[in-house]
């Protein structure tokens, strides 16, 4: 098992869950992070310490997001390592409470 990030990510970026990865599983796109299914130990310690619930399990992920689970392992392998906080992006504010992101960024960069 292992986990993912879903649409909540997309546009914030908040990073609190880089902070306390024991084995730095997150990788960092220009719109968002994801999780390394290879990587990840499951130790959920990335849960809750996301302030707006972009992580979960693979087997808890709402239907509605089941395509994260997918494109977490793609991304992965293309975007680069982040092992530490960094500031959220500048948009975070205005749409940490907006749903259906992932039609507004480019998946080809």
């Amino acid at each position: 098992m292992t986990h993912v990030v879903t649409d909540a990510c997309i546009k914030c970026k908040y990073t609190d869950c880089v902070d306390v990865c024991p084995v730095d599983c997150f990788r960092e796109g220009p719109d968002f992070l994801v999780i390394d299914p290879d990587e990840c130990i499951d130790c959920a310690v990335c849960i809750p310490e996301c302030p707006v619930n972009a992580i979960y399990a693979d087997t808890d992920t709402p239907g509605q997001f089941q395509p994260f689970l997918e494109l977490n392992e793609r991304l992965a392998k293309l975007w680069p390592t982040l092992s530490r906080r960094t500031a959220p992006l500048p948009t975070a504010e205005q749409w940490k409470d907006k749903t259906g992101k992932l039609a507004s960024v480019n998946l080809d960069r």
